[in-house]
C-alpha cells in the first residue's frame, strides 16, 4: 500500500497542512496512525477526491487554469485549437512548464528531456519528488537535428563540424528540451559548451532559433525538422525524442484535455504530422507514465 505523510498528502492535495489536520479531527478523510504519525493511503484519498467530497472549504482551487506550458511546438498548437479544446498554450522551455506545473499555473507541460536514460522522460518524472501523481501522455516522437542555411553553405554535417569550424550557433535557454540535447551530444563529443561559438542572448523557441539562422545572425543551431521546414532551411537529423505531456492524474480527466487526448486519434492529426515533417504520431494518445 503506497502510504503517504502528511507533508506528502497536503501538496498532493493542494491543502494546507493546518486545513488537513483539521479535515483528519473531524473524521472527513481516509487516514490512519501509526507509531504516532498520520499516514494517508494514496488510492483512498483519490476515491476520496472522485466521489467529490475533496473540496472542503479552504482547499486550494484544484483546477490548474486551462494552460498548456512547456515546450513550444506547431503541432501541439495547431491541435490545441484543432481539437476545440479550449487550452492555451505558454511556451516557456521544458524546464520553466515543470515549474508552473508544480505551482499550480498551468493543466500541463509540454516536455522533452534528455539525458542518458533509455527513457529520459520518465526518468526526469519519476525524481521530481512534489509530483506523486503524475501522468505522461504520448503526443508524439519527434526528429531534433541541426538547422542550417540554403545550400549549407559551412559544409556542417554534424556537431563535430560545428565545434572544429567555429561557426556561430544559436542556442536554447537553459532548461529548454533542445539546451539538455546540446548539452549530451557535446559530452558525447567528448568537448563542452564553452568551446561552442554561441550566439548570446539565447532563443526562447525553436522558431525563434530559426529566424537567427534565416537573418544571418548565426551560422546553426539545434530544434525540430518541423521548424527548420518552416523556415525554408537545411536540416540534418541528430536525434529522435519523446515529446510528451505532463499533468497531475486528476487533471487528465478535465474536459478540455480529453477533448485534445480524443483528437489525437484522428485521422486529421496524422495528416497534419505528416505535412510538417519530423514526426512520429504512433504513440499519440498513450499513457506512456503513471507515478
Amino acid at each position: 500500500m503506497d502510504l503517504l505523510t502528511t507533508t506528502e498528502t497536503a501538496d498532493y492535495l493542494r491543502l494546507g497542512e493546518r486545513k488537513l489536520y483539521e479535515l483528519v479531527a473531524e473524521n472527513k478523510i481516509p487516514c490512519s496512525k501509526v507509531t504516532g504519525k498520520w499516514l494517508f493511503p494514496r488510492h483512498e484519498l483519490d476515491r476520496w477526491v472522485l466521489s467529490g467530497l475533496a473540496r472542503p472549504e479552504g482547499m486550494i482551487p484544484p483546477e490548474p487554469p486551462p494552460i498548456v506550458g512547456g515546450s513550444q511546438d506547431d503541432l501541439l498548437e495547431w491541435s490545441l485549437r484543432q481539437a476545440g479544446s479550449g487550452l492555451a498554450s505558454l511556451t516557456e522551455g521544458t524546464g520553466s512548464g515543470v515549474a508552473r506545473l508544480l505551482r499550480g499555473e498551468v493543466a500541463a507541460a509540454a516536455i522533452h528531456f534528455h539525458n542518458e536514460a533509455a527513457e529520459p522522460n520518465v526518468d526526469a518524472v519519476r525524481a521530481m519528488p512534489r509530483l506523486h501523481d503524475a501522468v505522461l501522455i504520448g503526443f508524439a516522437r519527434r526528429e531534433q537535428g541541426l538547422l542550417l542555411p540554403p545550400g549549407n553553405p559551412r559544409s556542417l554535417n554534424s556537431l563535430v563540424d560545428v565545434l572544429e569550424s567555429g561557426a556561430k550557433m544559436a542556442v536554447r535557454q537553459a532548461g529548454a528540451g533542445a539546451h539538455m540535447l546540446l548539452n549530451v551530444l557535446v559530452a558525447r563529443a567528448g568537448a563542452s559548451q564553452k568551446e561552442l561559438n554561441r550566439l548570446e542572448p539565447p532563443c526562447l523557441t525553436g522558431p525563434d532559433l530559426a529566424a537567427a539562422i534565416r537573418t544571418g545572425r548565426a551560422d546553426c543551431g539545434i530544434a525540430t525538422r518541423a521548424a527548420a521546414r518552416g523556415a525554408g532551411l537545411e536540416f540534418v537529423s541528430l536525434a529522435w525524442e519523446n515529446f510528451d505531456l505532463l499533468m497531475r492524474q486528476r487533471t487528465y480527466f478535465q474536459p478540455s484535455i480529453q477533448a485534445l487526448v480524443r483528437f489525437l486519434a484522428q485521422d486529421s492529426f496524422a495528416r497534419r504530422a505528416e505535412e510538417l515533417t519530423g514526426y512520429d504520431t504512433s504513440s499519440a494518445g498513450q499513457i506512456r507514465f503513471v507515478n
